[in-house]
This record gives structure tokens, C-alpha cells and sequence, in this order.
């Protein structure tokens, strides 16, 4: 679910941003996590491998199994640390990977350590610590020695007087020092002193400073795909969990919709033909002494069969209307626009028919959005798009309403037809700005 209104539209900056990025705050918090990453990735290294190699080598006996677990806890505890670190310094938000869980309902410690070495969370974790280690080591050097350089020549004039004063040169050495023909004498190399070349040296420093930040946003790089590959939660895992959402999700969705079928019967249809037999009744018993009077009630009752038959047949659109099943999305949807407040225009081109769930889906999220278009938006005028696109369906509805609405508000509905879309992969975005147009786009997986 996503709201063009929640996107913040930042404000264009004067300073372009390769001439801001030394100064800005995210320059200096990624440096932060390269010095900081070295002495960190080296105790990860040294303990994994310590451990790793006492638990393989006492595998031979049980000290091995409970060694093995204690490195691969330790490198969970490294993957808690570096997720912190990527989450404060380099604007990483890391999911938490699944916990150690046993097979068992009562779950003991040997049970829980053939759990976690089981992990594949843990053995990734593992190979973080090994694999983090040379290249903080390469990212330290190269971040620290760029930010030296570029800072120190680009501060080179007010720094130079340190070589006359305290070291008897007249500035910074330019080149090696040379021995002179008979190889006794030695002849010094060029010194940086006079204004021009002061001036050349700050510029070529302040040169280098504008592209070290971008240097080591490069090295950060690959610290965020680590962080992210290794120690988060498993592509499958994720998944997992989503299913696992997306299936609480429809079963309350199909909670709500059995309890709306039942009050619509139950306040309906029901109370209808329990009328309709009352009325029978008491004209099976004016019959013989009333025939005119019973002929009226039995009038009565057929009226009243007509509006329950009527409110059974809305009922059985709800669920799912025949025209649907027999013609299509296009007259379906036609049929339902009829009933709109605004004038509604409907184009629907598509190759062929998707799956009865898509199209079913796509038919309740269009009568969803219309009753929002007919109880809220004081529109005249709407329209309605769907297409496919790859292997996706997109519904667009567009009206000239007051607009306004939004995801989070009461008695529009669209929290949770959003909530629908994302149970099936799908995905709803609004842009309804006040004093509109609203714009709602909707997009689900193409099922044949």
C-alpha cells in the first residue's frame, strides 16, 4: 500500500550535491562505520575462527557440538551489533532474522543446540564474520588515507609554516631526493612553497575531498549488500511470514463477509419470509370466512415474496453475480457503473480472461471504489481502466470529487481493500489531493 501524498517532496537544493557531500552528515556517519568496522570485523574474525576450529577439531568428541554452538551464538550476537550499526550509520533497516527454533514442544538445551546448528540463519552469520574481515580492512585503509590526503591538502596553506619553523625545509616534498653525478652529494627534490604552488595544492586537494565521500559511499555499498544478504531473515523466510500475514488477512476478510452475508439475511430476506408465513397463515384461516380479505393478505404476501426474491438475488451479486461468470469483467462492470451516482466510463482491455479469484477480486475492488465515488466524493464524472501489463492487471479509476481521501481515515473502506490487494501480491497506491481529481491505481498478479 503506498499514498503519493505520504512521498515528501524535498525541496531543491542550491548547493549541488557532489559539492555538498563532504560537509553533509551521511559522509561522515559512513566513515564512522568504516573506522569503526575494522577493530569490530577483526574481533568477529578472530573469534569465529578460534571457535570454528576448537568445535571442528574437538568434534571427535561431544566438546565439539557445544563449542560449535557457543561461535555460531557469538556471530548471531556480531549480526545483532553490525544490524545496530547499519541501521544508525548507513540508513540500513535491517529486518530481524527468525529465531532459533526446536522441533520439540518442550524444547532442552541439546534440543536447542541441534536447533541452532541446524540454522542456516547462523552459518550465514558465520560466513558475515569471515568474509567482512579483509574487506574492512581494505575499506579502512582506502576511506582513512583518502580523507587524510584530500583534508591535508586542501588545509596545506595554513599548515606549511610547520616545514620552515620545525623541520629546516621550505615546505612539502614533491618527488624523491637525487645524488648528484659523482654520487656523493645529494640534491633535494621540489618543495611546494611559493602562492601558486600553495594555491595548486588546495585545489588539488579540495578536488580530491569532493570524491572522497562518493569513494567510500562506494565501499559502503558493498557493507549495506553484506549486511543485508547475510544477516537478515532469508528470502524464504520472508516469504513465509508474509503468507502467514497475507493468509490472517483474508481469513478476516472472509470472517467479515460471512457475518455481513448472515445480518443481510437475517435483517433481509429472513425477516421477509417470516413475515410472508405469518400472513399465509393467517389467510389459510380468513379463507373459508373471509375469501376477500384473505385474497388481499395473499396479494400482500406475493408482494413481499417479489421484495425477498429481490433482496436474495442483491445478496447472491454480493458473493458473486452471474454476469461475471457469464460475460466477462467488461458488462460486468458496466452493469455495476449503471449504478453510480457520477457518470462512469468503462474500458477494459484485455487480451483474455484472468483467473475467477483475479476477476472476482478485480470486480469487488471496482464496486468497493464506486460506493466510495457515490457515498463520498461528490463527483460527476469518473472512469475506469483496466489492462494488463507483463504478467500483471492494473485497474486505474479516476473522478473529479472533492478528493481528499486517504488509507487511514474511517468509512472509506480503502485500509482494507488494500489489505485484500496485498493477501494476493497485489497493490494499491492513492493520489487524491484536496479539492482533487482522485486518482486510485490497483494493481494484481495475472492468473490464467
Amino acid at each position: 500500500m503506498a499514498t503519493a501524498s505520504d512521498i515528501a517532496r524535498p525541496r531543491p537544493h542550491r548547493v549541488p550535491g557532489a559539492l555538498r557531500a563532504p560537509f553533509e552528515g551521511r559522509a561522515w556517519r559512513e566513515l564512522l562505520h568504516v573506522v569503526t568496522g575494522l577493530p569490530l570485523a577483526s574481533v568477529y574474525f578472530a573469534g569465529a575462527v578460534a571457535m570454528l576450529s576448537a568445535g571442528a577439531g574437538l568434534l571427535i568428541t561431544f566438546l565439539g557440538v557445544p563449542v560449535l554452538a557457543a561461535g555460531l551464538m557469538g556471530c548471531r550476537a556480531a549480526g545483532w551489533v553490525e544490524r545496530g550499526r547499519a541501521r544508525a550509520l548507513l540508513d540500513v533497516d535491517v529486518a530481524e532474522p527468525e529465531p532459533v527454533r526446536t522441533l520439540q514442544r518442550r524444547p532442552g538445551l541439546m534440543p536447542w543446540v541441534g536447533a541452532l546448528l541446524r540454522s542456516g540463519v547462523s552459518w550465514r552469520h558465520l560466513l558475515y564474520t569471515v568474509l567482512h574481515f579483509p574487506w574492512a580492512v581494505f575499506s579502512f585503509v582506502v576511506s582513512v588515507v583518502l580523507w587524510s590526503v584530500s583534508l591535508g591538502l586542501t588545509l596545506y596553506p595554513a599548515w606549511q609554516w610547520v616545514f620552515p619553523r620545525h623541520l629546516g625545509r621550505p615546505g612539502m616534498q614533491v618527488g624523491p631526493d637525487g645524488l648528484t653525478a659523482n654520487s656523493t652529494t645529494q640534491i633535494g627534490g621540489t618543495y611546494l612553497e611559493s602562492p601558486p604552488e600553495l594555491a595548486l595544492t588546495a585545489a588539488a586537494g579540495l578536488a580530491l575531498l569532493l570524491v572522497t565521500p562518493w569513494i567510500v559511499r562506494g565501499l559502503t555499498q558493498v557493507d549495506r549488500l553484506m549486511v543485508l544478504g547475510l544477516l537478515g531473515p532469508s528470502p524464504l523466510a520472508t516469504r513465509v511470514r508474509e503468507l502467514e500475514s497475507d493468509r490472517g488477512s483474508v481469513a478476516d476478510t472472509a470472517a467479515a463477509d460471512l457475518r455481513r452475508i448472515e445480518r443481510d439475511l437475517h435483517d433481509g430476506a429472513q425477516a421477509r419470509l417470516v413475515t410472508l408465513a405469518m400472513d399465509l397463515g393467517l389467510a389459510k384461516e380468513k379463507l373459508l370466512q373471509d375469501p376477500q380479505a384473505a385474497a388481499d393478505m395473499v396479494d400482500e404476501a406475493h408482494g413481499e415474496v417479489k421484495l425477498a426474491l429481490q433482496e436474495l438475488r442483491d445478496l447472491a451479486r454480493g458473493i458473486h453475480p452471474a454476469i461475471l461468470t457469464d460475460r466477462g469483467l467488461g458488462p460486468a462492470l458496466s452493469a455495476l457503473a449503471a449504478r453510480c451516482t457520477a457518470d462512469v466510463t468503462v474500458t477494459v482491455d484485455l487480451p483474455d480472461r484472468p483467473a475467477q479469484a483475479i476477476e472476482g477480486i478485480t470486480y469487488f475492488t471496482v464496486s468497493e471504489l464506486l460506493q466510495n465515488i457515490t457515498k463520498h466524493a461528490q463527483a460527476r464524472t469518473a472512469r475506469i481502466d483496466i489492462w494488463k501489463t507483463h504478467d500483471r492487471l492494473l485497474l486505474q479509476t479516476t473522478d473529479d470529487g472533492k478528493g481528499g481521501a486517504t488509507t487511514t481515515g474511517t468509512g472509506t473502506g480503502l485500509a482494507g481493500l488494500a489489505d485484500r490487494l496485498t493477501a494476493v501480491d497485489g497493490l494499491l497506491i492513492l493520489d487524491s489531493p484536496t479539492g482533487g481529481p482522485t486518482t486510485i491505481t490497483a494493481e494484481l498478479p495475472w492468473r490464467v
